[in-house]
């Protein structure tokens, strides 16, 4: 089948590349030049396990393609799919600009019928928006489009793995041939025909969940996914400060309720609170979604101030811990919003940077992905080239992201390093008797 994808953001670039790897004709196109000859010198523009091996073997099979013309990208694609940005404006509510130019520049350039599909996150009704907008603006008669919605569930850093191997495949159609084009799309993946990239020895050992609905159905499906997520991490959150307060260990805690099969451990997960491109803009806008409606969800409005009150949390344990920030200098160990990934967008470690920066801190993080964009997005920060730079001659260590080779550091030679051996775990992340034996003061995260 032939697709195009405009956008090759991080759920754009994955799109694309993994339907290539499926077997399908996919040209993925970017009004940003720069990122486009990136690509095609055969480089990433974000850090993704598997997806820069994917690229290269689907651009060399000749089944993928990437290109700055809108007007040839869209040309011969049966399904064309809008993966741009949906940035958040400054009341919470998702900036649609983007969405509605694609939709205008497929209606002008598009010389055959299509199925346009949305991927990107956005509210409910933007469906029925873009089907206005293509009847308003096409040209060429006998073109028809169909419009549908088919959400996104990728993790960044499981990105790959979750495309090929998903939970649930979910698509709101308003027509029978919309749905019969996504179920064909879609066939290797839900029947398990595609030689996985990831694991050579991998078997498709079950049915992959195809849910139809219709379009507005979908779009919610995404947002409540979401925002349902990023409460069982707000909850933990809350749950942990209780524990500090009444006495109890979070981990204890949350392993005895996760055990629960309605609950489920995963997103209960205790620490400084989630960031990223998704969570946070997708609750503040569902927010928005059910305000337009005439709803208050004074419940996602709590989820959100607890996460942005974890950061405030950091800095009181470290003002507890050593009375004054000015002067002194705290390493932090990630600086991605999660391990990965080299994304720091509403990375927490950034927000704690700044404001420990605020406070008169000198601070030096480090991060085995994401040092560059966490450079560019706060210059005033130190970062350093290992782990060990930005322990030196600190007053205390904040483990912000859970990277798997912090848990394996040569701590003595981190103790030796420090000024006074102080570890904050904001992830829980550490082994507590391990450090404490060693005799690093170590202080957790609702324990």
């Amino acid at each position: 089948m032939n697709v195009c994808v405009l956008g090759t953001g991080y759920v754009g670039l994955v799109t694309g590349a993994c339907l290539a790897e499926i077997g399908h004709h996919v040209v993925c196109m970017d009004d940003d030049a720069g990122k486009i000859e990136v690509l095609l010198r055969g480089e990433m523009p974000i850090y993704e396990p598997h997806l820069e091996g994917i690229v290269r073997r689907t651009r060399a099979a000749g089944r993928l393609h990437f290109g700055t013309d809108v007007a040839e990208a869209v040309r011969d694609a049966a399904v064309i799919f809008i993966c741009v940005h949906t940035p958040p404006l400054p009341d919470g509510e998702a900036d649609l600009t983007y969405v509605e130019m694609a939709a205008r520049r497929i209606a002008e350039h598009a010389s055959r019928s299509a199925l346009i599909t949305e991927k990107s996150t956005v509210p409910v009704q933007t469906g029925a928006w873009i089907e206005k907008t293509l009847a308003i603006y096409s040209r060429r008669p006998g073109v028809e489009f169909d419009v549908a919605s088919n959400p996104e569930f990728t993790r960044e850093g499981m990105a790959v793995e979750d495309f090929l191997h998903p939970d649930r495949i979910v698509v709101g159609v308003g027509s029978a041939r919309a749905e019969q084009i996504l179920r064909e799309l879609y066939a290797p993946i839900v029947e398990g025909r595609f030689r996985c990239p990831i694991h050579a020895d991998c078997r498709q050992d079950r049915a992959v969940p195809f849910l139809v609905t219709d379009i507005r159905s979908a779009e919610m499906i995404k947002h409540a996914s979401n925002s349902f997520l990023a409460l069982k991490i707000s909850f933990a959150n809350a749950l942990a400060d209780v524990c500090e307060l009444a006495g109890g260990d979070i981990l204890q805690v949350t392993k005895g309720v996760g055990l629960d099969r309605r609950i489920g451990r995963a997103f209960l997960n205790a620490g400084i609170g989630f960031g990223g491109s998704c969570f946070p803009k997708d609750v503040k806008a569902f927010v928005k979604i059910a305000e337009k409606s005439g709803y208050d969800f004074a419940l996602l409005r709590e989820v959100d101030r607890i996460n942005e009150r974890r950061r405030e949390m950091v800095l009181e344990k470290l003002k507890r811990a050593l009375w004054i920030l000015r002067g002194k200098r705290i390493g932090l160990l990630g600086l991605a919003f999660k391990p990965n990934t080299d994304d720091v967008r509403e990375a927490p470690a950034l927000a704690i940077a700044r404001r420990l920066l605020e406070e008169g801190a000198e601070v030096r993080g480090y991060d085995p992905q994401a040092a560059g964009k966490a450079r560019q997005a706060l210059p005033e920060l130190t970062v350093c080239a290992d782990p060990y730079e930005a322990a030196l001659q600190a007053e205390a260590v904040v483990l912000c992201t859970e990277w798997g080779e912090f848990t394996g550091l040569d701590w003595p030679r981190v103790k030796a390093q420090m000024v006074r051996p102080l570890i904050l775990d904001g992830r829980n992340a550490l082994d507590r008797e391990k450090l404490t034996a060693m005799g690093f003061e170590y202080i957790g995260i609702g324990r």
